[in-house]
């Protein structure tokens, strides 16, 4: 006969105050540098030393009085963050997941229109659409085949570079650049691809970061070819058909009657990038509901039963790699010919990790997480502007309450692409009883 497990004895005061102590003494040390002491410079230009200990004992105890208050209260009511919210409340909102991508879609149509007088905002707003593209395309490795990469800057600069090249060199016009960019990017992503056939875990991760690192290390000494340090300026700008976004009777604005506005070809790039980044997740999803997306699924889930299906694992892992590289390579491209300057400054490990933070707290294979990970860290980036010195503190809190309390992601989601027969739900009775229950 089954058995309910027993519910866990109370913590006594004693036990808290000592993980309340533990909790205090980890955050004195992690703000001892930070907060209690700052550098400053004096006015004969020398560095001075100034303390803020009362300031640094006050959050210390803030951090203490707060993890003895929380564990008190678990230890007592022996609750879960989950079951704080009604089953009900969790449906609702699950439901609404599709009613969400579409209020997304609205408001990303609408920002021009909105923001027409702010360039700021539209520039972040297209910065912020840049990020999703390639959280989509890194979500294709990471999310749905399972494979750690920390080197996909690498594709977004081949994209940069090989569009910066084409279009100068040759002459080619952005609309031709764009594909060949995107190609360029999917062979590096398959000579990645080969050496880590083998490899899983941390050493895919590891030999992921040096080829990040060769890319950036070859575009920096390559000097006859990608210009070095120097960069590449002068990258030519997109077109409306044929029609530059220039003040001449032949530009945008005089062809259609307009008064001339820089502002044109703002609204313009970022339709172009929306355009690319509802593309990348149309294909996306299209691709899920292949064989090759379900091979991908069950790459991530689990490598050797995919192998005892007889699943090709070398051209699984070849095609997910060249396809978020061919989507990175299109992102890079659209930001050459945005900033019309690339240099391999503009791709270094942060990039890259900002791109995986995004596929990681929106939910790894989630589409709408990617946008609203992109959206938040972003957006709360820009509200904590004028905070500079807290930002990236208050920042990295939140991303560890969200490992803490959402493992998952933001949006998380491991729906299957298809189904057998048809969708059935469980009842939340049972699912309750399935975790209190355990083999007499």
């Amino acid at each position: 006969m089954p058995r309910v497990s027993e519910p866990t004895r109370p913590l006594d005061a004693i036990a808290a105050v000592k993980e309340a102590a533990v909790a205090a003494l980890v955050a004195f040390g992690l703000f001892v540098l930070m907060i209690g002491i700052r550098t400053d410079q004096g006015p004969t230009s020398a560095l001075v030393i100034t303390t803020r200990f009362p300031l640094l004992a006050k959050l210390v105890a803030a951090v203490f009085v707060g993890r003895l208050a929380l564990v008190l209260i678990r230890s007592q009511t022996n609750v879960s963050t989950e079951s704080l919210i009604p089953a009900s409340v969790r449906t609702a909102v699950a439901g609404l997941v599709p009613y969400a991508t579409a209020a997304f879609l609205i408001i990303a149509l609408v920002v021009p229109i909105v923001f027409y007088s702010n360039r700021y905002w539209l520039d972040l707003a297209i910065l912020i659409v840049t990020y999703t593209m390639m959280g989509l395309g890194l979500n294709i490795v990471v999310g749905l085949a399972g494979l750690l990469d920390l080197g996909y800057v690498a594709f977004y600069a081949v994209g940069a570079y090989s569009y910066a090249l084409l279009a100068q060199n040759f002459g080619l016009s952005f609309w031709i650049c764009l594909p060949l960019a995107g190609i360029l990017a999917a062979f590096a992503g398959i000579l990645l691809g080969f050496p880590v056939l083998r490899l899983r875990g941390d050493y895919l991760a590891i030999v992921t970061l040096g080829f990040g690192e060769i890319i950036r290390l070859i575009l920096l000494n390559w000097q006859d070819l990608t210009g070095g340090p120097n960069g590449i300026s002068g990258i030519p700008r997109p077109s409306f058909f044929g029609l530059p976004f220039n003040s001449s009777e032949h530009g945008f604005a005089a062809t259609f009657g307009l008064g001339y506005s820089a502002t044109h070809r703002t609204v313009f790039l970022y339709y172009l990038i929306l355009a690319l980044a509802l593309l990348t997740n149309w294909v996306t999803l299209r691709l899920r509901r292949l064989p090759i997306g379900r091979a991908w699924e069950a790459l991530r889930e689990d490598e050797i039963a995919c192998r005892a299906l007889g699943i090709n694992t070398t051209t699984t892992k070849l095609t997910a790699f060249a396809m978020g590289a061919m989507f990175g390579g299109f992102a890079g491209a659209f930001f050459a010919t945005r900033q019309g300057f690339i240099s391999p400054e503009s791709f270094t490990f942060t990039e890259s990790a900002f791109v995986l933070a995004i596929v990681v707290l929106g939910g790894m294979g989630s589409q709408l997480g990617v946008a609203v990970a992109a959206t938040v860290m972003l957006g709360a980036f820009e509200l904590l502007r004028e905070f500079d010195q807290y930002r990236m503190l208050v920042f990295g809190a939140a991303m560890v309450a969200i490992m803490i309390y959402r493992p998952r992601g933001l949006v998380a989601t491991r729906t299957p692409s298809v189904w057998l027969r048809g969708r059935k739900d469980i009842p939340p009775k049972l699912v309750a009883e399935a975790r209190t229950e355990s083999p007499a």
